[in-house]
């Protein structure tokens, strides 16, 4: 009898362990800033820069200018060994000259019927092919001297004397130092709502902590169909604490709201929220805003002020039995506002 009177209670624990109401949490509906964003990764930049390399491969023979030095249009920065170049363009110099005499005793002697018409064109001929291989070689002996092609300041220098380097490679950074901007690779699928003049809140890893700002300045026409980004630049002002070359985390401002009801990101289940009446959950459609990570934006449905459930229960149905764990466990004071990038 005994133990049939155990295994009825053990039976009816069990039934009333798995049929009482579930224990819930509360969280506060609050008003709070609310930002709509578009994420953007990007890197730091002179507004007018140039990166410079040389136009044929070759081994480097001297450096002439040094990383802060300021230098002009034209100016030269480097120059390849040009030892090779130097003796062909004497050669050629040598050959031109004597065919060009050839060509003017032709014509001398043309005028006494000495030699035939063809016997002078043929020597004028050979003359203006050797001009122009001459003309060749001081162009590829040009080439040897890496020049400045605009007014700035060296910002970057790579490559040390002795090494071989190919057209491909970019010896000279060349631009000035400030107004400075970031170029940043925006997703396809944001480009759209991304105008000129809205303001950017940006971030980077050697200010930690601080949130700077920006303006879109510029969106490319042409996205990059491969990556399925658009450029963006995003102007910044002159006491910016960024440097040239920094990488930087963006967010495009596309909306802002000052006083908007905020909850936790949580609470949210499949377009609702749940508030409780009378010791039951009572489901709230709702109509979001701005969806971050913590927080979420309640544009309709639930003001401020409202007990809503934190974290409902898998399954949880309107009007089902909850069980308070506290009066207001959790309130969404404590999180940060929402700002996502969707």
């Amino acid at each position: 009898m005994l133990l049939l009177l155990a295994v009825l209670l053990a039976v009816f624990g069990a039934y009333w362990w798995r049929t009482r109401p579930p224990l819930v949490e509360l969280a506060t509906t609050r008003l709070g800033p609310a930002v709509e964003a578009v994420y953007a990764t990007g890197t730091v930049e002179p507004v007018t820069w140039a990166r410079v390399g040389p136009a044929v491969r070759g081994r480097l023979a001297q450096l002439f200018v040094a990383e802060g030095q300021r230098v002009q249009p034209g100016q030269p920065l480097a120059r390849l060994d040009d030892a090779i170049a130097r003796a062909e363009l004497a050669e050629l110099e040598v050959r031109a000259g004597f065919l060009a005499g050839e060509a003017a005793r032709a014509r001398a002697l043309r005028r006494g019927d000495t030699v035939s018409v063809a016997q002078q064109d043929r020597a004028e001929s050979d003359a203006r092919a050797a001009e122009a291989a001459l003309h060749a070689a001081q162009r590829r002996l040009e080439d040897l001297t890496i020049k400045a092609p605009l007014a700035g300041v060296v910002l970057r220098r790579d490559g040390e004397v002795g090494e071989i380097v190919d057209t491909n490679a970019a010896l000279f950074w060349i631009g000035e130092p400030s107004p400075l901007r970031i170029t940043a690779d925006v997703d396809e699928e944001d480009i759209p709502r991304v105008r000129t003049g809205q303001r950017a809140l940006i971030k980077a890893d050697a200010f930690a902590g601080q949130t700077l700002e920006g303006t879109v300045e510029q969106i490319t026409p042409k996205g990059d169909p491969v990556q399925k980004t658009y450029r963006v630049r995003i102007a910044l002002p002159p006491t910016t604490p960024l440097l040239i070359g920094m990488t930087t985390e963006t967010n495009i401002v596309l909306r802002e709201e000052a006083r908007a009801v905020l909850a936790p990101a949580s609470a949210v289940r499949e377009g609702a929220v749940f508030t409780i009446e009378q010791g039951r959950a009572r489901r709230q459609p709702v109509r979001l805003g701005v969806q971050g990570p913590a927080m979420v934006e309640l544009r309709e449905g639930i003001g401020a002020g409202v007990m809503v459930i934190a974290n409902p229960p898998a399954g949880l149905a309107d009007g089902a039995a909850v069980r308070v764990r506290t009066p207001a466990a959790t309130d969404a004071a404590a999180a940060p506002a929402p700002a996502t990038g969707r």
